[in-house]
């Protein structure tokens, strides 16, 4: 099991759903329920780029500072979702 998402780097351990649900509605042990529900991503058709600025926003909408919500995302592009 990855323990971090493997879409957007947020620890499982934090993901109040226990993980996205697989096609056969199993829980995923790759991805996040933020990031994936019944087999497929949830954000689809956007590049790594944009994906990592959605992230950054929504950290900030949080409360998080700019800076620091860039510090908890920069890993995004090295995650398996991306490297393929």
């Amino acid at each position: 099991m990855a323990k971090n998402c493997q879409s957007c780097g947020m620890p499982l351990s934090k993901d109040p759903q226990a993980g996205g649900t697989e096609a056969d509605g199993s829980h995923s042990t790759t991805y996040c329920s933020l990031c994936y529900d019944q087999g497929a991503f949830r954000h689809t058709g956007v590049s790594v780029d944009e994906f990592q600025a959605e992230c950054v926003a929504a950290l900030q909408r949080s409360g998080m500072p700019k800076f620091m919500a860039w510090m908890f995302t920069r890993g995004i592009p090295k995650l398996d979702r991306w490297r393929g």
